[in-house]
């Protein structure tokens, strides 16, 4: 997963392709642990789908602007439309029942 900090780079990102956005902290274990087995999910699952990790620690702005406002979130977005969203406590299988449908339409079209 790539680190963004920028505004303009994240919101590129989300309206001309697929996007995968994990929200986590520098203080935030869980965060630490999740970031890896995403990116693990994203590849086996999902390999059109970019992964992004935003630092709310150092860009607290960026964060609350998409309004993630504790740790961890997972936004999954699709030419501009957020698909999918985890906040706090959720599991991966989760993500990616929530991910799936929204993913295959999109791939067909592309």
């Amino acid at each position: 997963m790539q680190a963004v900090n920028d505004a303009g780079t994240l919101e590129r990102m989300k309206t001309t392709g697929a996007v995968f956005i994990l929200f986590g902290g520098a203080q935030c274990p869980v965060c630490h642990a999740l970031r890896p087995q995403l990116a693990t999910l994203l590849a086996r699952h999902f390999p059109e789908v970019t992964g992004v990790y935003v630092d709310c620690a150092s860009s607290p702005a960026l964060c609350a602007q998409y309004g993630v406002f504790s740790l961890p979130v997972a936004q999954a977005w699709i030419e501009g439309m957020k698909v999918a969203e985890a906040a706090r406590s959720f599991g991966l299988e989760q993500l990616r029942q929530q991910l799936e449908r929204p993913y295959a339409v999109w791939r067909a079209r592309v």
